[in-house]
């Protein structure tokens, strides 16, 4: 969010003018990151137990290493994202999600003690453990502006709670539809060679991809270096780079403002853009030193000709 007011005017003049000028002083916005509520909805079936491909490593160890190891995705983004975490299996009462503290930042801990609390059982209930993890947003929302996440990290195709032999592909490809008209993107990672077509129908489902639309990105991984890169990729795609503005720039002289992150200038057009006059969009490099920053501050001026309200 940027919050931003007016100047104050010292010489008390008409600040409605349309250039800058001594009665019209400049307005200041300053930023923080907008930070997403990113639910980790982890499979912890049986089969999670099996060793990756030409490794000592378990599929559900490598996961562990992955998200909350001393480099891992949580241990290294826990200060941008509200995370939280599910395990989900067939334990009784099915679909069993153990559950981590509540979404919110800094719940590496809470997260680590959960995966290592538990280890690998029962059948892969993929439909209703999201459609769970969906009613859990509704009743616990994330905060305002934040917007809402499920990763999905399975090993394989889904079956029921009850029936290791039956496919519920298509009742996960609902479950994603569903969440995403809630407003809640799925993202979907395979570990060690789940089927393509699946990932690749609950990852337009969790999108909203309907026909002659391109395919959403989906994530696969077969070595615990695949794995960690992929939940960076997801987790690291979901941090946003736009900053919302409460007032509005005219976009024809939004060239004219000036920005700062970090105490350093950038260019606009090429480090910053304005988008329907409303937010400020970091490009390339300069987003990425945004995403990556602990504490990213960014400082916005224009004139009062080019800021409309």
């Amino acid at each position: 969010m940027i919050g931003g007011e007016p100047a104050p005017n010292p010489g008390g003049g008409d600040d409605q003018g349309g250039g800058p000028d001594a009665s019209c002083p400049a307005v200041h916005f300053t930023a923080s990151q907008t930070n997403p509520s990113v639910q980790l909805l982890i499979d912890r079936s049986g089969s999670m137990s099996t060793n990756l491909p030409n490794t000592n490593t378990s599929r559900y160890q490598a996961l562990h290493d992955a998200l909350v190891g001393s480099t891992g995705v949580v241990a290294s983004l826990q200060s941008k994202a509200y995370f939280g975490a599910s395990l989900y299996s067939s334990d009784n009462p099915c679909p069993m999600l153990y559950k981590s503290q509540p979404r919110q930042m800094q719940n590496l801990t809470s997260i680590k003690s959960l995966i290592e609390s538990q280890g690998p059982n029962g059948n892969t209930p993929t439909p209703p453990a999201i459609d769970a993890t969906v009613a859990d947003f509704a009743a616990h929302p994330p905060p305002q502006g934040s917007p809402p996440v499920i990763v999905l990290a399975t090993d394989g195709l889904p079956n029921s709670c009850n029936d290791g032999n039956q496919d519920t592909s298509a009742q996960s490809v609902t479950a994603a539809k569903n969440a995403y008209a809630a407003g809640i993107r799925v993202f979907v990672l395979g570990i060690a060679g789940v089927n393509d077509a699946f990932l690749q129908n609950v990852a337009n489902a969790g999108a909203g991809v309907v026909a002659n639309q391109p395919n959403a990105p989906y994530y696969t991984a077969n070595s615990p270096q695949a794995l960690k890169d992929a939940f960076t990729a997801i987790i690291g795609g979901v941090l946003t780079c736009d900053l919302a503005l409460n007032g509005t720039i005219d976009p024809d002289q939004a060239m004219s403002g000036t920005v700062n992150l970090d105490g350093t200038t950038l260019t606009y057009g090429t480090d910053w853009k304005v988008v329907n006059g409303n937010t400020i969009e970091l490009l390339g490099a300069a987003c990425d030193t945004f995403k990556n920053a602990s504490s990213p501050m960014v400082d916005a001026t224009f004139s009062c000709g080019a800021t409309l309200y």
